[in-house]
């Protein structure tokens, strides 16, 4: 199953509801946070906002929609990506293993932010309650319950599969983008002043002014960027044209709300004090019977934006395991249409405890904001650092030298960020580090336990098998051994057929070999290496979910039944004890491909570390 071209309005508003809402949901708290930690006064909002449309522009426009997404392997983009392009260039080992352990570092902390989200986008839209007539004495407990009622249903509905309400959410997120630019050109019209924010000088001025305090505030201008990374990660799903047209639109839209918000900071300084500035500028425009609709438009983004990045997780969850950097875990298909609407239960509900850890942890989305950004700065440097690799391997100085700048920028940005670390941010390393970790065991497990496998050169095996097949009795039909690598039998294999004697009529090597592209999927019998013994391979993208019996059906090979190795690992040593635990919890091989039950016979094979 391959992926959709998706083109034209099509891809412009399926790209709003997927791509863009996490991004587009920051004008709920970014400005009031900063207004709220800093409180910047008159026309030093004017920098402030001049820094988020700064942000924008080089952080968004420059490092994803143009640098990050010229790079692609057919189509696809992402942190994963990245680290594909760079290694397909090189051949030193050294420098290789530098790019996984920054792939490693990349995907653990997008996985560590994907908690974050979702907990201060629907918090932040729940608290706009408070400004309904009657509720403004709303307890903050009870804020926290509807934002946990919310979240249940979000997570609850993820098994079922978002294809069908997914078709609502671009032009519900296209409704989001228009009414927050008009409401920020309303309150710019009445502050046009506001308008110097567009150049990049008030910005230099306010950092230059009092270096120190424009560090703390460059840590929250960050928040206004978080979700600039989707761009990129999906580019395989939507397309680079669709995105970067889509992001034409919701540039401006998102510029003129922060805008708006500046001009009515400056005009209503005691209601911002009071109320977050995005909920008070909009309910002083719409009015009470207004506001309260608008306020579900709000919840709704909330959630869209918190759905983008639950599917963003399971796909970056679904490339780590068909890159075999991470353990494989259960994978359900949620649509027959387009392959890359999955479900990964155990990567859903660790996300659904994060986030309930993090409405008790931190009770306001202004405490999470504290703690928000310092896992997407780290991300956007590791990009950074791969774009400037790339271009200067390609010999593409322009565009090496542009990918210096961006990397300066990202690391002015990370090293203000490093003042969240003590106040919550180090809660984006203690939920990054929890994938980092299982990456980082599994990878090492995977290697230790390939080490210490026994296994028989396959010239070595093929003259044994030569003799064995002449002399022993054979059973009838086909059986089906599957190998990672015919150049190196497994022990299971020649354990089966040597020791004890099982030699069928016909004897096929199946291999499952991961390809560089994301998509795409070939069988082939690649023809006879004996008398009695075949080889055949599927040939698979790392974005692909595999039908594996409609693939056996293609290679015609009528097996009888199906052998594959199951390693036991016997151990005393803490870490590699792990690993074991790790590997018995998790799917094993043919679980995770759907190889059909009825026809498998797994082999065990001690291996001792």
């Amino acid at each position: 199953m391959h992926k959709k071209e998706l083109g034209g309005l099509q891809g412009f508003i399926r790209s709003m509801g997927a791509v863009f809402g996490d991004i587009g949901t920051s004008p709920l708290y970014t400005l009031s946070v900063i207004l709220l930690l800093t409180r910047p006064k008159g026309e030093e909002i004017i920098g402030v906002v001049s820094l988020i449309v700064w942000t924008l522009i080089i952080l968004v426009t420059l490092q994803y929609a143009w640098f990050a997404m010229n790079l692609s392997l057919k189509g696809e983009g992402g942190t994963i990506v990245l680290g594909e392009i760079a290694s397909s260039i090189v051949k030193g080992k050294r420098l290789r293993k530098v790019f996984r352990f920054l792939v490693f570092l990349g995907v653990g902390f997008l996985l560590g932010d994907g908690v974050i989200t979702p907990a201060i986008t629907i918090l932040s839209s729940a608290e706009g309650i408070r400004l309904i007539e009657g509720l403004e004495n709303l307890p903050q407990h009870d804020v926290i319950l509807i934002a946990i009622l919310i979240t249940l249903a979000l997570f609850f509905l993820q098994p079922k599969g978002t294809g069908k309400i997914g078709a609502y959410f671009g032009p519900v997120m296209l409704v989001w983008f228009s009414s927050i630019g008009l409401m920020g050109l309303y309150h710019v019209w009445s502050y046009p002043r506001i308008l110097m924010a567009l150049s990049p000088l008030p910005a230099v001025e306010f950092v230059l002014e009092d270096p120190l305090r424009g560090l703390v505030v460059l840590s929250e201008v960050i928040l206004a960027a978080t979700g600039g990374e989707a761009m990129y990660a999906d580019m395989g799903h939507l397309g680079r044209v669709a995105i970067r047209h889509a992001w034409a639109f919701v540039f401006p839209m998102l510029t003129l709300n922060y805008l708006g918000q500046g001009a009515y900071a400056i005009l209503n300084p005691a209601k911002v004090q009071k109320d977050p500035v995005f909920f008070a500028s909009a309910k002083d425009l719409l009015g009470e019977v207004l506001y309260l609709p608008f306020l579900l438009l709000v919840i709704m983004a909330g959630i869209i934006a918190s759905q983008a990045l639950i599917s963003g997780v399971f796909s970056i969850v679904f490339q780590g395991i068909n890159t075999r950097i991470m353990p494989m875990l259960r994978v359900k298909h949620t649509s027959t249409e387009i392959s890359t609407q999955i479900y990964i239960p155990a990567a859903n509900w660790l996300l659904f405890v994060g986030v309930l850890l993090m409405y008790l942890i931190f009770r306001t989305s202004d405490n999470m904001a504290h703690a928000y950004g310092f896992a997407v700065n780290t991300v956007m440097v590791i990009t950074a650092l791969f774009l400037a690799f790339i271009y200067f391997l390609r010999r593409s100085y322009f565009y090496f030298l542009g990918s210096l700048f961006l990397l300066s920028v990202d690391l002015l940005f990370f090293i203000s960020s490093l003042y969240k670390v003590p106040h919550g941010g180090y809660w984006s390393v203690i939920f990054a580090l929890v994938p980092i970790s299982i990456i980082l065991l599994y990878t090492s497990g995977q290697k230790r336990l390939y080490q210490n496998m026994k296994f028989m050169p396959f010239k070595d095996f093929v003259l044994e098998f030569e003799k064995v097949y002449k002399e022993s009795p054979h059973i009838k039909g086909t059986a089906v051994f599957l190998v990672r690598d015919v150049k190196s039998i497994p022990q299971y294999v020649w354990q089966t057929m040597f020791e004890h004697g099982i030699v069928y009529e016909n004897n096929i090597f199946l291999s499952l070999i991961k390809r560089e592209e994301p998509f795409g999927v070939e069988s082939l019998y690649k023809g006879s290496i004996a008398n009695g013994l075949g080889l055949a391979e599927i040939r698979f993208g790392y974005m692909e979910v595999l039908d594996i019996k409609g693939e056996l059906k293609r290679l015609n090979l009528e097996e009888r039944v199906i052998f594959y190795g199951m390693e036991q690992v016997y151990t005393e040593k803490p870490i590699w004890k792990a690993f074991a635990l790790l590997k018995r919890i998790t799917p094993s091989f043919t679980e995770f491909y759907r190889f059909p039950t009825d026809k498998l016979h797994g082999i065990t094979v001690r291996v001792s570390f």
